[in-house]
């Protein structure tokens, strides 16, 4: 069966990791504007306070970890008043070494390896969305760890390096995707996983996905009469179920479009589409341009004989 969280995932094609050492001592506060890219750190030593705009305050101690997929503005900070230093992530140029904030002399009273990365996707706002704004995870050494590979080879400057990246990054998102806390959480993705039912339709529709699926029949799947499922459908992901089908074959498609050498009328059998002209029709009306014109401006040029045809 097919494991959507990793397909989700490998989708998004995470790359470009920067990451740094970052402690604090004293008195020290500073306020990050949104930043729009997955963040994550991963506390080594201590304590300090977070506060992400629009979720509760938390306390992060020695072995959590957080993920922000999307990173809105936030505040990190000690325990004393402290006057607010602003950054803005999108200029300031980053550093070449520990930052450190508050006193510069003596011990730390925190020490944490963050940073952020990039997703390859265009499709990944659409997926991001229906992830927690805040992932905030305790007791999982592995995920610190991770991070301090990740850093390690970050620093390097060798062979194969951003191959490498890419797979630590992959194995990070899954890691904390799958240890994180769903029974609070908004729904997405990550709460119709965690729900028996819910994930058997999903896992449906990501490994059968060239199938003409009916809410009906992904009900029969899950083992529930149609509204019943329909409506834990939406109160678990967040959409209809429809709905998040037509955007995993979209995002699909423009793969294969963004390839190239792939001939219309297969794009659309390998995403559950009867014929290229009804996949051309639903295709325009969800990205706003036919296939043709897409795939010409997105990718390479087709192979002579597999040109898509607006």
């Amino acid at each position: 069966m097919a494991d959507p969280l990793s397909e989700v995932i490998q989708l998004l094609r995470p790359r470009a990791v920067y990451s740094k050492g970052i402690s604090g001592a004293g008195r020290w506060a500073v306020r990050y504007t949104e930043f729009g890219q997955p963040g994550f750190c991963a506390v080594t030593e201590g304590r300090c306070r977070l506060a992400v705009d629009g979720e509760a305050p938390v306390l992060l101690e020695e072995g959590d970890f957080v993920l922000l997929p999307a990173t809105p503005a936030f505040t990190m900070s000690g325990f004393e008043p402290a006057p607010l230093l602003r950054i803005d992530p999108k200029t300031a140029p980053p550093p070449d070494r520990e930052v450190r904030y508050g006193r510069t002399d003596g011990p730390a009273d925190v020490r944490q390896f963050g940073g952020y990365f990039l997703f390859g996707s265009p499709d990944a706002a659409l997926f991001v969305s229906l992830l927690p704004r805040m992932i905030h995870i305790r007791g999982i050494p592995r995920l610190t760890q991770l991070v301090r590979f990740l850093g390690e080879e970050a620093a390097r400057e060798d062979v194969g390096r951003d191959l490498i990246l890419e797979r630590f990054v992959e194995i990070l998102l899954i890691e904390a995707l799958r240890a994180a806390p769903v029974q609070e959480a908004r729904p997405g993705l990550l709460r119709g996983l965690a729900d028996p039912r819910i994930a058997i339709a999903l896992r449906h529709m990501h490994g059968d996905v060239e199938r003409s699926w009916t809410v009906p029949d992904l009900a029969r799947q899950a083992g529930m009469s149609r509204s019943a499922f329909f409506d834990r459908f939406v109160r678990m992901v967040g959409v209809r179920p429809m709905e998040y089908l037509l955007s995993w074959r979209m995002a699909l498609a423009k793969t294969l479009l963004r390839g190239g050498g792939v001939a219309l009328d297969e794009v659309a059998r390998r995403i559950g589409y009867g014929s290229a002209s009804t996949f051309s029709t639903a295709f325009s009306r969800h990205v706003g341009q036919p296939p043709g014109r897409f795939m010409r401006r997105s990718g390479p040029q087709a192979e002579p004989g597999h040109a898509a045809r607006a």
